[in-house]
């Protein structure tokens, strides 16, 4: 697996919650105080689409590293409750990362 993978993972993981947390408090201020319709609507949208994205590079980093469904469901799942994602991608760089440092080829010496 390249550290690319993990990269990408974790960039999307990032957006991902940040626009969840985003949309929460759009959710709060339409629904609590009557304002912010429009710009709920697009921070949902947003959203929608890094969603979309973030799935497909979890999907993609929980089947080159081989988990379980159990393991590559909660991930996918992350991405839908407030700030999981952010507690999430760390535990998975806490586990991805001994396994890249053990693919990583020394380099030659002369």
């Amino acid at each position: 697996m390249k550290r690319s993978v993990l990269t990408r993972y974790r960039a999307m993981a990032y957006a991902t919650a940040v626009m969840l947390l985003v949309l929460c408090t759009c959710m709060v201020f339409k629904y609590g105080f009557g304002m912010g319709k429009d710009l709920t609507l697009v921070v949902s949208q947003i959203h929608g689409v890094l969603y979309i994205v973030y799935l497909i590079f979890a999907f993609d980093l929980g089947s080159k590293a081989k988990w379980k469904f159990g393991k590559l469901l909660w991930v996918l799942i992350a991405g839908t409750i407030p700030t999981a994602a952010f507690f999430v991608e760390r535990q998975v760089v806490h586990e991805i990362e001994p396994l890249l440092a053990a693919e990583t080829p020394e380099p030659v010496k002369a």
